[in-house]
């Protein structure tokens, strides 16, 4: 299990430096954080890879310790969720491949950008709002509302997409639990897809 192990932090820390080169607001918290010696893996609460099939991509990871947890099904898309303790979940989704998923930007986003990247990375946040406050004092633009109930069990908000050849390529989330929770909400996660769909 030892080099599992060894092997599934080399793949997340690979992918995670990959997300950072290409994600400003990523950057700028990972630098905020090595100033006060946190580094940046040890707030991410869970990481996003799109892809056109989830169970393919989700091998990798199957491989590696990762476990099945959930499904989550939205109007034109759906996502599986893996969790291994002691790391991110990983949250793997894809358009529906029948007539549902023909409105999905998912298969757009892949067809330009693949499934070896992570779409988004979350950081947990204590206070989501005190949180915006400071990423926009220094420059973060977020993009739509923030989605959950003040004193709900989670709030979660995108960045503003990072752009990529002219197209929306990764964001960056920002999600504050409560009471324990470590599931994802859907009406939630839907309302943050649809709060990057600018430009595809």
């Amino acid at each position: 299990m030892m080099g599992q192990e060894a092997d599934l932090d080399a793949v997340m820390a690979r992918m995670t430096a990959d997300f950072l080169a290409q994600n400003s607001a990523g950057r700028m918290l990972r630098r905020a954080l090595d100033d006060v010696g946190v580094g940046f893996i040890p707030v991410i609460d869970h990481v996003t890879i799109r892809t056109m099939d989830i169970d393919r991509r989700a091998e990798e990871f199957l491989a590696l310790g990762y476990r099945y947890d959930e499904t989550l099904h939205f109007d034109d898309w759906y996502a599986k969720v893996f969790r291994w303790a002691g790391y991110p979940a990983l949250f793997v989704d894809q358009a529906y491949p029948d007539d549902r998923g023909k409105t999905s930007i998912i298969p757009r986003w892949v067809e330009k950008f693949g499934d070896q990247v992570f779409h988004h990375v979350a950081v947990r946040v204590e206070d989501i709002e005190q949180a915006i406050l400071k990423l926009k004092a220094k420059g973060v633009v977020f993009a739509g509302e923030i989605v959950g109930a003040r004193g709900g069990t989670l709030r979660q908000i995108f960045t503003a997409p990072e752009m990529l050849d002219g197209q929306p390529f990764s964001v960056l989330e920002l999600a504050e639990r409560h009471q324990g929770y470590q599931g994802f909400l859907p009406p939630q996660a839907d309302s943050l897809m649809r709060s990057t769909m600018r430009g595809l």
